[in-house]
C-alpha cells in the first residue's frame, strides 16, 4: 500500500517550497558558515594579534607554538564535540544540537572579543570548537532530513558552498579590522549575531521528522513536523504520509538489520554502537571503510586546512606589504575557493568523481611545485636587495596558492560525494 501510494504521488516529488525549504537549510546551515568564518577570520586574527602597534594588548609577542594554539584550540573543541556529539545526539535531536551549537558559538564569540589575556581567548576557543563539532554533526543531518528528495542532493552540497562563504566571510572581517587597534577583538566577535541568528531561527523551526520516529515519537508528531517542513508541497497530505511510512519502514529495517548484524558478531550494543564500532566486526566493511578512512587522511595531510588559517601571514612573508594588502589578497583567496565550489557542484555529475579527484590531486601537485618555485625567488630576491621587495615572485605565490586552494575544493567536494 505504501508502494503504491508513493508511486501514485510520484509526480509531485520535484515541487519545492522554496520559502519553507530555504528556511530549513539556511539556519542549519548557518551552523557551517560560523565553522568557515572562523577559519578565516583567524587568519586576520594572527596578524592583528601578534602586531606590537595593533593588538591593544601587552601579551602580543606571541611564540610560535602559542599562536599554534589560538589555531588549533578550536580544532581539538570540534573533535572533542564530535565525540560527544556521535555518541549523544541521536538522544538530543538535530535541533536541540543546534540550539546547543548557537549557545555555545555565541557565548564563546563574545568571551574571544574580551579577553584580556592569553588563557580566556584559549579556553573560548575550545568552547567555540565544541560548537562546531555539535553544529557540523548535526546541520547535514537535519538538512538532509527536512528537505524534499529531489533538491536534497544540491542542498547537502551547498551546505559545503556555505562554510566557504563563511570562510570568505571571516576573510574580508580581517581585512576591514586588520588595521584597527584592538581589530582581532571585532574579527571574533562579528560571530556572536550569527550565532544568536542560528539559535532563533532553529528555534523557530520544527524538529526532524525522521528523528522523531527514531526517538520513539508518533507518526502524527513526525507527520505535523513534515508538513511544517515541506510547506505547500504538504498541501498533498496522502504524498506527506507515504513519505512519513517509508521513513519509519526504512528505520525499521535498519534496526532489524543492526540488530541482526550484534547477534551474529557478539556485540551488545552499548557505547561500541554508538560510535559505529560495530562495523568493524564485519569483513564486508573493511574495504569501504579503508577508502573511506584513507580519503579522509589524505585530506587533511595535504595541509590545504594551514593554508587557510595562516593565508594572510603566507602573503606578508610572500612579499605583499602590511597587513591590508595581504588580507586583501586572502579575500581573493577565498573567493575563489567559492567560485571552485560553485563549479565543483555544477560538474561533478557531468564529469564523474574519479576524473575531478585525480584532476584536482595532480593541480595540487603541479601548484606545490610552483609555490616552492616562487618562494625560492622571494628569498632569493630579498636577499639580494635586503628588501623584500618582490612583486612578481609575490604574485606568482598568491596564484599558485589559489591553483592549490582550487584544485583541493575540486576534491573535497568529491571526496564527500565518495
Amino acid at each position: 500500500e505504501r508502494e503504491e501510494s508513493a508511486s501514485k504521488h510520484s509526480h509531485d516529488d520535484s515541487t519545492v517550497d522554496w520559502l519553507a525549504t530555504g528556511l530549513c537549510f539556511l539556519f542549519p546551515a548557518i551552523g557551517g558558515l560560523l565553522f568557515g568564518y572562523d577559519i578565516g577570520a583567524s587568519s586576520g586574527v594572527l596578524v592583528s594579534l601578534t602586531s606590537p602597534t595593533l593588538s591593544g594588548t601587552d601579551w602580543y609577542s606571541l611564540s610560535a607554538f602559542q599562536s599554534g594554539l589560538v589555531v588549533s584550540m578550536s580544532l581539538l573543541g570540534a573533535l572533542l564535540g564530535s565525540l560527544i556529539a556521535l555518541a549523544s545526539g541521536n538522544r538530543l535531536g538535530r535541533r536541540t544540537e543546534l540550539i546547543f551549537a548557537a549557545l555555545l558559538y555565541g557565548v564563546s564569540a563574545g568571551g574571544m572579543g574580551l579577553s584580556g589575556s592569553l588563557a580566556p581567548l584559549l579556553g573560548c576557543r575550545v568552547l567555540y570548537g565544541l560548537g562546531i563539532g555539535f553544529a557540523m554533526h548535526a546541520a547535514p543531518a537535519y538538512i538532509a532530513e527536512t528537505s524534499p528528495p529531489a533538491v536534497r542532493g544540491l542542498l547537502i552540497s551547498l551546505k559545503e558552498a556555505m562554510i566557504v562563504g563563511g570562510i570568505l566571510a571571516g576573510y574580508f572581517s580581517g581585512y576591514l579590522f586588520i588595521d584597527e587597534v584592538g581589530g582581532w577583538r571585532s574579527m571574533y566577535g562579528v560571530a556572536a549575531p550569527l550565532a544568536l541568528l542560528l539559535g532563533v531561527g532553529m528555534a523557530s523551526l520544527p524538529e526532524s521528522p525522521r528523528w522523531l520516529l527514531l526517538s520513539g515519537a508518533s507518526k502524527d508528531d513526525a507527520f505535523r513536523a513534515l508538513v511544517r517542513c515541506e510547506g505547500r508541497r504538504a498541501a498533498n497530505l496522502p504524498l506527506v504520509q507515504a513519505e512519513i511510512d517509508d521513513m519509519a519502514a526504512n528505520i525499521k529495517d535498519s534496526e532489524a538489520f543492526n540488530a541482526a548484524s550484534r547477534a551474529s558478531h557478539g556485540g551488545g550494543g552499548g557505547i561500541g554502537a554508538a560510535l559505529g564500532l560495530d562495523l568493524f566486526a564485519d569483513s564486508r566493511y573493511y574495504r569501504p571503510l579503508l577508502v573511506g578512512m584513507s580519503l579522509m587522511l589524505f585530506q587533511q595531510i595535504t595541509g590545504q586546512p594551514s593554508v587557510l588559517y595562516y593565508a594572510s601571514q603566507i602573503f606578508e612573508r610572500a612579499g605583499f606589504a602590511g597587513g591590508q594588502e595581504a588580507a586583501g589578497v586572502s579575500v581573493l583567496l577565498g573567493s575563489f575557493k567559492l567560485v571552485m565550489t560553485l563549479v565543483a557542484v555544477a560538474t561533478v555529475d557531468k564529469l564523474g568523481r574519479r576524473p575531478l579527484l585525480l584532476g584536482g590531486v595532480g593541480g595540487m601537485v603541479v601548484a606545490l611545485l610552483l609555490l616552492t618555485a616562487a618562494q625560492g625567488g622571494v628569498d632569493a630576491a630579498a636577499g639580494a636587495a635586503g628588501v623584500a621587495d618582490v612583486g612578481g615572485a609575490a604574485w606568482l605565490s598568491a596564484a599558485a596558492l589559489l591553483l592549490y586552494v582550487g584544485c583541493y575544493q575540486v576534491r573535497l567536494l568529491v571526496t564527500h560525494g565518495l
